[in-house]
């Protein structure tokens, strides 16, 4: 069996509890460049089950941390 980068990505946190989920995301911020697909995942999942008004204070604190 075959599984995808999202798959195995899912499989390896989806047992954790809120405390190990916290750590997992605290220690791969800032961290090897090998964990931002993980990241991306995590947080795929993330906007995908939050509301409209939450997504968008998402986008407007990425947008306001982005300024220069």
């Amino acid at each position: 069996m075959i599984l995808s980068l999202r798959q195995a990505i899912i499989q390896r946190v989806h047992d954790k509890s809120s405390d190990e989920l916290r750590e997992v995301i605290e220690s791969s911020i800032g961290g090897d460049d090998k964990a931002l697909p993980g990241l991306g995942v995590l947080f795929e999942i993330i906007w995908e089950h939050s509301e409209q008004k939450d997504q968008d204070n998402m986008v407007a604190t990425l947008k306001s941390h982005l300024k220069s």
